[in-house]
C-alpha cells in the first residue's frame, strides 16, 4: 500500500498525534507503538510526535507569547514528565508501519548539531521508504537551550542555520558551507534522504517576520501557533500574504488545522459535532486536518480510527474524495480502500462520486448503510458497481 505523498498541498491529509510522552513512568512504551500501527492500519495519513530534550522549572514560560509560548497554555507534564526523543520513535515506528506518513510536531532542531541531524532525518527517510517530515519551531523554553549550551535569544537563527546545513547535505553531493556558525567545504554524506528534494520540512510559528521568511525559504508546510490557531482563516490569509512578499507561491505551502473535538454530555467524544468543523478549515486553506481523539475503553482501536478516518473524509466534502483514497490506498488499490475505512462502506458513495465514477445498486445500499459488507465483499461491490 503506497504511502500518503505530501507533494501536493492543495489534497488534505488527516494527522494524529502519537503521544510520546507521559506526565509519569509508563512502566513501558509497547502500547505507544501499538497506537502507531493502529494509525497505519486505520488509514490515518501522518501520526507526529512532539519534543523536549530537557526541562527546568519554570513551566509557566509555556504560556508567555512574550518567549515562544501561547497565551493561556499548559506545559502538559511536569518538569519529570518522561518525553521520548521524537527521532528515535519515529525510527522504531517505522519499523512497524508500511505507509503513514512520519513527523515531528514539532522538533527543536536548533537544539540538534546540523550534520548529525542531517545524517539522522535522512537515515530515517531511506529505512522508512520516504516517508519522513520535519515539523520544527524555536521553542519556548530558555533552560533547555542553557542546557544545551545555546544562546536562547538566538534560537531563531540557529534554526535557519541548521536548515540550510540539512538541506544542502540533503542535496548536494560535494557540499560546501560558509557562515558565522560553521565552515566545511567538500564534505560528502550519503545516503540522500529517499525523497528527492530532501525531508519536507514544516515550519511552526506565528505570521512573524523571522518565522515567514523561515517558511518562504525552507517550508513545504505551516504549522499555526499562538494566537493564529483562534483565527485560523485570517492567519492563513495573512501567512500567504507574508510567503507571496518574500517571492514564493503561497499555493506550494500546506496548512495544518487542529479540528476543535466535541463531547457529549457524559463525556465521550461526538464525531458529528466534532467533524462539523472540518469543511470550513479545508475551505479556509487547510491540508493537514489534525485530530487527536483517544480510543475508547473496550473499544477496538483499528475499528475506532477507521470511524474516525471514515467521518473526517466524509466532513471534506469533494476534495475528501481524493483525501480517502490517499488515506487507504493509490487508485484501484480496492484492499487498501477497505483497509481505510475499516467498515465504514457508507463512503465509498462519496468516492465514488468525487471520482465520477457510476455507482451501482448494492453499493449504493452498502453507502447508505443499508446492508454489511467487509473483507472480500467490500471489494467486489466496489469493483462491481464502480468500475475501477
Amino acid at each position: 500500500m503506497p504511502s500518503p505523498t505530501p507533494s501536493d498541498p492543495n489534497v488534505p491529509l488527516l494527522s494524529m498525534m502519537l503521544r510520546s510522552f507521559s506526565a509519569e513512568d509508563p512502566g513501558g512504551w509497547e502500547s505507544m507503538l501499538e497506537h502507531a500501527v493502529t494509525m497505519d492500519r486505520a488509514g490515518v495519513d501522518r501520526l507526529a510526535v512532539s519534543d523536549h530534550v530537557c526541562f527546568g522549572e519554570a513551566l509557566d514560560a509555556y504560556g508567555d507569547p512574550a518567549v515562544g509560548g501561547t497565551a493561556g497554555g499548559r506545559q502538559p507534564t511536569g518538569p519529570d514528565g518522561h518525553w521520548l526523543e521524537p527521532l528515535t520513535v519515529l525510527t522504531a515506528v517505522a519499523a512497524r508501519t508500511s505507509r503513514i506518513r512520519l513527523s515531528t510536531g514539532i522538533l527543536l532542531a536548533a537544539l540538534r548539531r546540523p550534520v548529525v541531524l542531517a545524517k539522522t532525518a535522512a537515515t530515517i527517510d531511506v529505512l522508512s521508504g520516504g516517508r519522513l517530515d520535519l515539523g520544527v519551531g524555536v521553542g519556548w523554553q530558555r533552560e533547555e537551550y542553557r542546557a544545551a549550551g545555546l544562546p536562547f535569544e538566538r534560537r531563531g537563527r540557529l534554526l535557519d542555520h541548521t536548515l540550510e546545513v540539512c538541506r544542502t547535505l540533503w542535496t548536494e553531493p560535494r557540499a560546501d558551507h560558509d557562515s558565522e556558525h560553521l565552515h566545511f567545504e567538500g564534505i560528502h554524506q550519503m545516503p540522500k534522504p529517499r525523497q528527492p528534494a530532501g525531508v519536507p520540512i514544516w515550519v511552526s510559528g506565528t505570521v512573524n517576520p523571522a518565522a515567514m521568511a523561515r517558511l518562504a525559504a525552507f517550508g513545504v508546510g505551516w504549522i499555526p501557533w499562538g494566537d493564529e490557531v483562534s483565527d485560523l482563516p485570517g492567519a492563513i490569509v495573512r501567512m500567504r500574504e507574508a510567503v507571496s512578499a518574500a517571492g514564493r507561491d503561497p499555493r506550494e505551502i500546506g496548512v495544518q488545522g487542529r479540528v476543535p473535538v466535541r463531547r457529549r454530555d457524559d463525556g465521550s467524544v461526538d464525531m458529528d459535532a466534532t467533524m462539523k468543523a472540518v469543511p470550513a478549515l479545508v475551505e479556509a486553506g487547510v491540508t493537514d486536518v489534525r485530530l487527536d481523539v483517544a480510543v475508547p475503553d473496550g473499544a477496538d482501536p483499528v475499528e475506532h480510527l477507521g470511524e474516525v478516518v471514515a467521518e473526517g473524509l466524509g466532513a471534506a466534502g469533494e476534495e475528501g474524495g481524493l483525501f480517502f483514497l490517499r488515506a487507504g490506498a493509490g487508485e484501484g488499490d480496492l484492499q487498501g480502500l477497505e483497509g481505510a475505512v475499516q467498515g465504514q462502506a457508507r463512503l465509498l458513495g462519496l468516492a465514488a462520486d468525487v471520482l465520477g465514477v457510476e455507482a451501482g445498486a448494492e453499493a449504493l445500499a452498502i453507502a447508505h448503510g443499508e446492508t454489511g459488507a467487509g473483507g472480500q465483499g467490500l471489494e467486489e461491490a466496489v469493483a462491481g458497481g464502480r468500475g475501477f
